[in-house]
Formats: C-alpha cells, structure tokens, sequence
C-alpha cells in the first residue's frame, strides 16, 4: 500500500479530532494539526487543542510550535507539514492531516506555491493610512492578475498582494501556482446538516471550554503578553477578554462566541464544499467510523 494522506475537515465543532483519533488509532498513524491557532503555545483550551490523553493515544504533531507573540506565516506551515510528511512516508506511514484551517490544507493539498515575504509591519501601516480604494487602485496598476482576483473591498489580500510586490520587486501572481503532490490523497469532511443540532454542539463546547478553565488562561495571557495581543482578538478570546475587561457580562460573551462561532462555522462550510474532491459525511451518523473506513479503503487507494 502506498503511503499517502488522508484528510479530515470542515466546520468546527463536527467531530473531526474524535475521528481522526480512531482512525489514526487503526492506521498507527500520526496526526499534523491543519488549525492557524493552535499552532500557538499557550492558546489551549480556546483553541480545543488534543488533551494529554490524546497525545498518549496517537502522537500529533504541527502544536505549540511557535511563540504568540511570533507569526508563523502559511508558507513556514507548508514547509514543517511537507518536511513531516515526507518522514513518515519513509517510514511506511499515512499521516492524518486534521483541521478546519482551509488555507493550510489547501496549501499542502494542492502544493501551492507561496511567496516566503514575512509580514511587513511599517509597510502595511503606510498602506492602509492611504486608504482601501486608493492602495486597490494601485494593486490594479502593478499586479492587474491579482487585482482581479481580490475584491476591491478585500484589504487582508490587497495589503498582501501589495506588501509582496513591494519587497521582491515581482508581481504575487507571478510567483503564485501549484505543484500537487504525487502521493494519494484521500479527503473527508465532516458537517451537520441540522442547524439547530450543530448550534447545540456548539453550546456544549462553549460550556465546556469555561468548565476547563478558559477564563484563568485569557487573564493569564492578558497578563503576560498584554491585552493588545492580535491572536486576544479572535474567535472566543475576544469575547472572554471584553467580559475580563468588564466591557460585558459572562452570558452575554458566551452567547456571543457562540453566535460568532456559528458564522465562522458558516464560512469554513462554504470554503471546503467548494472542493469537489472532498468525500462528505454527516457527522451525526452514528456508524460515522464504520462508514468512513469502507469508503475510505474502497475510495483512497492508499
């Protein structure tokens, strides 16, 4: 059987990490982490990152590797989890990749090509003094490929494409492209068709992450590096800090996680289902792992 990958997306809150444990259990396969934060030290319960327990069962891999106050760009993800997977293909292995981060699964999926420019942080400030039209107007002028791939009111991507021309002297899109891997790959996704069951599920997650302590490890970040840290703005944390900061109450910041969860949930649904080669399962399914594994050893060719 050929070494390969197999993959397991989609929106958060959909059993992901519980399949990829038994899976990974009846492969003896590693797990890489496809999630943009938990590659960050200390940002654990937010994040729902694998317990001890966990680790102990399969070894995962891609977690805690980078400092918060650090910014570990898609093209240094691609880099570790390529290098990763490489080993344990030498090794007879079929590691799982496992997230809901679409970017970092694109990146290895479809071996995109990704300019290695680091954020620049003084530029991007000159940049977006000048305005969103204005710096979009002139993307059109030194990048018009991009320009038309970027929705004019889309500044995270104008801003890049912009700070990437700047710095190398080349257009983005000329050193955007792809380069597939020749290894198999088989892809799952999981969702949950009833809304109200996943709002649920989400609820309990909530719930759970306050249970476990979520509220110490904000204070203890706010403490230690501040409350101006970018990664204190995203989905949960942003929440929990406004109730820390006595800007709202408790109930109110859970509801709102789950609210703002639900549409992020919402958005990674419509990124993945854009990809044809995804195999889709409902995640409710209470025979999921049996359903998974026929097709998985009919489909994959692994």
């Amino acid at each position: 059987m050929t070494p390969g990958l197999i993959v397991i997306c989609g929106p958060t809150a959909t059993g992901k990490s519980s399949l990829a444990l038994a899976l990974a259990q009846r492969l003896g396969a590693p797990i890489l982490s496809a999630d943009s934060r938990q590659v960050y030290r200390e940002f654990d319960i937010g994040t729902a990152k694998p317990s001890v327990t966990d680790h102990k069962q399969v070894p995962h891999y891609l977690i805690d590797i980078c400092e918060p106050t650090e910014t570990l760009t898609v093209a240094d993800y691609q880099e570790q989890a390529q290098a990763l997977i490489t080993q344990f293909h030498t090794e007879g292995k079929t590691p799982l990749l496992v997230g809901g981060t679409g970017l970092y699964i694109r990146a290895i999926v479809e071996g995109l090509k990704i300019p290695r420019v680091p954020p620049q942080v003084e530029l991007r400030s000159q940049l977006q003094s000048q305005g969103q039209a204005q710096i979009y107007q002139w993307l059109q002028q030194v990048d018009p490929q991009a320009a038309q791939k970027i929705h004019a009111h889309d500044q995270v991507r104008t801003l890049r494409a912009l700070e990437v021309y700047y710095t190398t002297g080349i257009p983005l899109s000329a050193q955007q492209g792809r380069h597939p891997p020749a290894y198999p790959i088989f892809q799952i996704g999981l969702d949950i068709s009833d809304v109200d069951q996943h709002t649920a599920l989400i609820q309990q997650r909530t719930a759970t992450m306050l249970a476990q302590g979520w509220l110490a490890e904000v204070q203890h970040l706010i403490a230690t590096y501040g409350a101006e840290l970018p990664l204190l703005e995203t989905l949960g944390y942003q929440e929990m800090k406004a109730y820390l900061q006595q800007h709202t109450s408790l109930d109110t910041a859970t509801t709102q996680t789950v609210l703002h969860t639900r549409q992020f949930a919402k958005r990674q649904r419509t990124w993945f289902r854009a990809n044809s080669a995804i195999h889709w399962f409902d995640a409710a399914d209470p025979n999921l792992l049996t359903r998974v594994w026929n097709d998985m050893q009919s489909l994959s060719g692994l």
